[in-house]
């Protein structure tokens, strides 16, 4: 039976690699996704990459680790992926800003428009002290519009948020402008 890669195999085996990577090598591109004219940058490759996950992570965590963070936050899903390694890395916390009606117990609603309606996000209502910390975390910022509600949404229940970090920024959308606050991006694209 083959023996995969695991937690114990990267911390046995470093890789080759000193320093970052060049994670765009590991990023898949998929055309006319999740409709036609997108074109959708999937991170499952560079999940599935064991070395290239824990190099992004690495990476991650340099930025973050500064601004020294009680919590991080990672929005539903992709940026659970992105936050929940970082905050075991870092020895922090970490919470979820999920979708209306995903979280158990009293939340906190948040809701901000889109291009055409609404949509609404939420946290769990004793998820965040007064003055907490915090890093949002996400997989992709593209728009902006999810991360400045999720920061909006933090800042309202007394949250301290001090930075943002994305894996992947489409730049040409402009998301960055619609975020007061330091952002980190490990890849981006321009188109």
């Amino acid at each position: 039976m083959p023996r995969t890669a695991g937690a114990d195999t990267i911390a046995a085996f470093p890789t080759a690699q000193v320093g970052p990577m060049d994670l765009k090598e590991h990023i898949r591109s998929v055309p006319d996704f999740p409709k036609p004219g997108i074109l959708f940058y999937d991170i499952a490759t560079l999940l599935a990459h064991p070395h290239a996950w824990k190099n992004c992570v690495d990476q991650l965590a340099e930025a973050v680790a500064p601004h020294k963070p009680d919590l991080l936050v990672g929005i539903e899903s992709r940026g659970f992926l992105t936050a929940a390694p970082l905050a075991l890395e870092l020895g922090c916390g970490f919470i979820m800003v999920r979708k209306k009606g995903k979280l158990p117990g009293a939340t906190v609603p948040y809701t901000y428009d889109l291009e055409y309606g609404t949509d609404t996000i939420e946290i769990q209502k004793d998820a965040i002290e007064p003055g907490q910390r915090l890093v949002l975390l996400d997989d992709l910022l593209a728009t902006g519009g999810t991360a400045s509600a999720a920061v909006s949404l933090l800042r309202q229940v007394g949250g301290d948020v001090r930075a943002a970090a994305f894996i992947i920024e489409l730049t040409f959308l402009k998301g960055r402008e619609k975020l007061d606050l330091p952002i980190t991006t490990l890849i981006s694209y321009d188109s």
